[in-house]
């Protein structure tokens, strides 16, 4: 899982922070979570603690996209064989699918071949009837790959204002409100293109609290963020989009566009949503990790959000408070956490919220003992860069001035790559956002 591994170990700290981290995105990849929640037997067909019968169906299809999308739908499709009708999935990793067409987009910024992608989506879901069965793949990642500009709105404008509002530091749900406001897909769309048929939702979450109205920006959930929510969320972070969305979220604002649908809408009707896995599934598998090598453990959260070099410094005076006083555990011990960490972009370095957060702690570490930190994005890839995360302890930041300048210039992940730190994962074929884990040795 961690293809470096090799060049990132060499002490038992280092080694079993990177086990948790490996454990974790293991324990996410959807093939194995469909293993464990969902199964067909006997013409009927569950998903998590939800039954279907698949005989009272007269058409299945297989929609969505998201970065575990390819897997999860291949997987459904080895289960229900010839019962699928056909299907469409917009992913970043592509593999042949029988019976599903599969398309490549780009994340984190559109591209054609996803426009092309979501339109597949919707021509299926609109073809079907009220007695078709839609599992809809809806996974981290979606909001991205899986795009479909609202009329008036270019792909080129969907770009620019992604990026402006990436290189703010918005957070997800302040971005994918202006996201479902410039679709024709996102923000219950997609439910609404499918009614009347029966939709069941299998989501991969990863945001904070597993609203499924944020997890691809909800191509099938309700929506209740409206126009003024995304042009103020616009305005507060100072990004000023190009003419042709905010010329759509005016007018939506002033009430002379269509809301997305909320959840009164009865294009919800029939639809049933299964959260499949989310960050505490991570969470809890490289918990286990650290329990077997004998460590005391604690989950501090896995809604860690805000901005990532003041998240790290936090977990780093909580692991100074082990060392010191045994709160709130005594050495040896790991602290994990999970959640969604932002970075505001002010230079032109590589790199993200989990390579920042390391390349911090390393700083706040630098010349101490007794402590490692890891994180990783654990769709393995951090920001705009082809590293998944970092692993650092006192020794790795040995001139402080560079690291500085490194986060200065958003330039995490290079500055990690030169001081062998980096975690290199490649595409995990899951998203449920961001791992941290923090080994606190005895003094």
């Amino acid at each position: 899982m961690i293809r470096n591994r090799e060049a990132l170990g060499g002490t038992p700290p280092r080694d079993l922070a990177l086990d948790c981290l490996a454990a974790g995105i293991e324990a996410a990849h959807p093939r194995r979570v469909i293993d464990a929640s969902v199964a067909v037997a006997d013409g009927t067909l569950t998903v998590g603690e939800g039954t279907y019968d698949l005989d009272a169906y007269g058409e299945v299809f297989v929609l969505g996209g998201g970065k575990a999308a390819n897997v999860v739908a291949g997987a459904l499709v080895d289960r229900l064989g010839d019962r699928v009708t056909g299907g469409a999935v917009v992913t970043d990793d592509p593999a042949g699918i029988p019976g599903v067409e599969v398309f490549e987009g780009g994340h984190p910024v559109p591209t054609e071949e996803g426009v092309e992608g979501a339109r597949r989506v919707l021509e299926l879901a609109g073809r079907a009837g009220e007695d078709a069965l839609v599992l809809a793949v809806v996974t981290g990642g979606g909001s991205a790959l899986m795009t479909a500009p609202a009329e008036g709105v270019a792909l080129g404008d969907v770009r620019a204002v992604t990026d402006a509002m990436l290189d703010a530091g918005m957070e997800i749900h302040e971005i994918n409100a202006v996201r479902k406001h410039c679709s024709r897909i996102k923000g219950g769309h997609l439910a609404r293109a499918a009614a009347p048929a029966t939709v069941v939702n299998l989501v991969f979450s990863d945001v904070v609290g597993n609203d499924p109205g944020v997890v691809a920006s909800g191509p099938t959930s309700p929506d209740d963020s409206t126009f003024g929510d995304a042009l103020a969320a616009l305005d507060r972070y100072g990004v000023e989009p190009p003419a042709a969305v905010r010329d759509r979220l005016r007018a939506g604002a002033a009430g002379t566009l269509p809301e997305t649908p909320d959840r009164d809408d009865p294009a919800f009707d029939r639809v049933h949503t299964h959260v499949l896995a989310d960050g505490m599934t991570a969470l809890a598998a490289a918990r286990e990790v650290a329990r077997e090598a004998g460590y005391a453990t604690l989950v501090l959260s896995s809604r860690i959000r805000g901005e990532a070099g003041e998240v790290a410094t936090v977990h780093v005076g909580v692991a100074e408070e082990c060392r010191a006083t045994g709160n709130p555990l005594d050495p040896p011990a790991v602290i994990l956490s999970g959640g969604e960490l932002t970075v505001t972009v002010r230079g032109d370095g590589s790199g993200g919220p989990s390579t920042e957060f390391a390349t911090r702690a390393g700083l706040e570490l630098a010349g101490g003992t007794g402590t490692t930190v890891a994180a990783v994005d654990t769709d393995g890839i951090d920001g705009r860069s082809d590293v998944a995360g970092g692993v650092v302890d006192g020794d790795t930041v040995t001139d402080r001035d560079a690291a500085r300048e490194a986060l200065a210039d958003s330039d995490a992940a290079t500055y990690l790559a030169a001081n062998d730190a980096a975690v290199r994962t490649g595409p995990t074929g899951t998203n449920v956002n961001d791992l941290r884990v923090v080994v606190v040795e005895e003094e």
